[in-house]
């Protein structure tokens, strides 16, 4: 699946609307991390793409000091004022390739849903300099699940309709996740064995939540604001006809993978 990268920039234009759908991450996922990094208490954390901080806080509460890097001046501000009573939380507002590296300073590199649009062959590398020789990087995304429920075929008729919009549920598996990760971090020779662990869950949604959630996937942007509303409109439709709520299965993946030099 090729990324388009130039849609990077496209979060900073809904930017409190991602704040509000875009919930965080499971506690168990950060539990997780802690646990397979081995960081120490008080150590520093790195974050890629921090977005709006909805990772960033997790961390934050745990006493660690962080350096969040976000390229989105509305999302970094966000970040910023979500950790403000943490003061060993830092955000910047820069582009992650444009960052002057801190060799060696961090315990932990951590990405959530960001760190595909980084080039593997910058990313990769510039992770693993700055991370200490006992360091890792913790890497993780949100996978689409189908509920396979009615409601969830009567969303992917309407995609039927307007085929240049992707249905965000269905957009990879995490099957493909897990190879073209796996293949980069040790493509990269930066990065020794990998672990990775899936987490599920669900949110209850209304339809006004399953919408705007919508609207914060790069791919919905960029095409005929026209005819992405009249594409909202067939599916809010469609969710009230089935009750007007949606059960939404969520999924993330977790790669952890220590640096070696």
């Amino acid at each position: 699946m090729p990324i388009d990268r130039s849609k990077r920039i496209t979060f900073e234009n809904v930017a409190d609307i991602y704040d509000q759908v875009r919930t965080g991450y499971p506690q168990e996922l950060i539990e997780d991390i802690m646990s397979l990094s081995g960081i120490p208490p008080g150590g520093r954390i790195l974050e890629i793409g921090c977005g709006p901080g909805n990772a960033t806080i997790s961390f934050a509460r745990l006493g660690y000091r962080i350096l969040g890097i976000e390229l989105g001046e509305r999302l970094s501000a966000l970040a910023a004022e979500k950790c403000r009573a943490y003061p060993g939380v830092e955000i910047l507002n820069l582009a992650f390739e444009d960052w002057e590296i801190d060799e060696r300073a961090f315990d932990l590199a951590v990405a959530a849903d960001a760190f595909h649009w980084i080039p593997p062959e910058v990313g990769y590398p510039k992770v693993a300099r700055a991370l200490r020789d006992s360091g890792s990087a913790a890497l993780f995304w949100r996978v689409p699940v189908d509920a396979e429920t009615d409601l969830s075929e009567a969303i992917d008729k309407a995609y039927q309709t307007a085929p240049q919009f992707i249905n965000p549920d269905k957009r990879f598996t995490a099957e493909w996740l897990v190879g073209v990760v796996t293949e980069n971090l040790k493509a990269s020779g930066w990065f020794g064995e990998v672990t990775t662990k899936q987490y599920f869950w669900s949110e209850n949604l209304t339809g006004e939540q399953y919408i705007n959630g919508l609207r914060t996937f790069s791919m919905h942007q960029g095409i005929d604001e026209q005819m992405r509303e009249k594409l909202y409109s067939v599916i809010g439709e469609a969710i009230e006809r089935f009750g007007g709520r949606v059960t939404q299965p969520q999924s993330v993946v977790l790669f952890h993978s220590r640096v070696k030099r």
